[in-house]
């Protein structure tokens, strides 16, 4: 192992933060791959009575299913959604900030006022317009909607970096030995803002799991035989009393799962401090 390696392991493992997110989102996501196979009943087997607490470990739901099962079942496709929609995010408004910062003068000013505008607009009503023109919602529109309406935001951090960037020599010395625009882009400007825009990825999938699992809660999951953890949440809401794990337990799973993904992007945020 070289030195350098060494010494951002050390500096990673000195981040109690970022570990402790780490190894909390690690167990997040291992629960929702290997879920499925570890449940004791199948997600839509009838196992008892509804809202009751006999034969099943956190009692059953609204239609006599067992709850646990349908937890360790319920992750694995919201977590894929709210990955693939930050990446689609943060990709969309990278290139859109930096491109922005680059060119400069009225094509920045114009790309971003009209950012401006986007922001304007809440994230989860543009997904709701969309969605209820739909018949079914697919996961990949999901996805889409997710992750375009983290575009605008991703956007105003990536450019406030590239601001910085783009004026220093390296860049210009890039420019002046002939480099095409776009391996500056790719080759000098965009590996400086890999650690902040890490941290910024970290934030975005927080709010992805929330705006996936607020989706799946207001009725548009994709599949609504599946189990999913925001149509728990609304499909058991109503015996809350009665029964409350139908509700606690995909809204504990959530809630770890953003603890952890909050604890990681300030851990980045700590260690690219120090490491400047």
């Amino acid at each position: 192992m070289t030195a350098p390696v060494r010494s951002l392991r050390r500096r990673i493992l000195s981040q109690r933060r970022l570990v402790t997110g780490l190894v909390i989102t690690g167990v997040v996501v291992v629960l929702a791959i290997v879920g499925p196979w570890l449940a004791p009943y199948g997600e839509t087997e009838i196992v008892g009575k509804p809202f009751s607490h006999e034969g099943a470990f956190l009692g059953t739901d609204y239609l006599g299913q067992d709850v646990w099962s349908r937890v360790l079942a319920g992750g694995g496709s919201i977590l894929m959604i709210s990955v693939l929609a930050t990446l689609l995010g943060m990709v969309v408004g990278i290139a859109i900030g930096v491109v922005a910062a680059y060119a400069g003068g009225w094509f920045d000013e114009l790309v971003m006022r009209l950012n401006d505008v986007a922001l304007a607009f809440p994230q989860i009503l543009l997904a709701l317009l969309v969605l209820t023109a739909v018949d079914q919602p697919t996961s990949w529109l999901v996805v889409a909607l997710v992750g375009l309406s983290h575009a605008p935001r991703v956007a105003r951090v990536a450019r406030g970096m590239a601001l910085g960037v783009v004026s220093r020599d390296f860049v210009a010395a890039a420019e002046a030995i002939g480099e095409s625009r776009l391996r500056v882009l790719t080759a000098e400007v965009l590996p400086t803002m890999t650690a902040p825009l890490l941290a910024e990825a970290g934030l975005r999938l927080t709010y992805s799991i929330g705006m996936v699992a607020g989706i799946g809660f207001l009725g548009f999951a994709t599949d609504p035989g599946a189990a999913d953890w925001g149509q728990m949440i609304n499909e058991n809401r109503l015996a809350l009393l009665v029964q409350p794990w139908g509700v606690l337990a995909p809204v504990i799973v959530i809630g770890v799962f953003t603890i952890g993904t909050n604890l990681i992007a300030d851990g980045i945020t700590q260690l690219t401090g120090r490491g400047d």
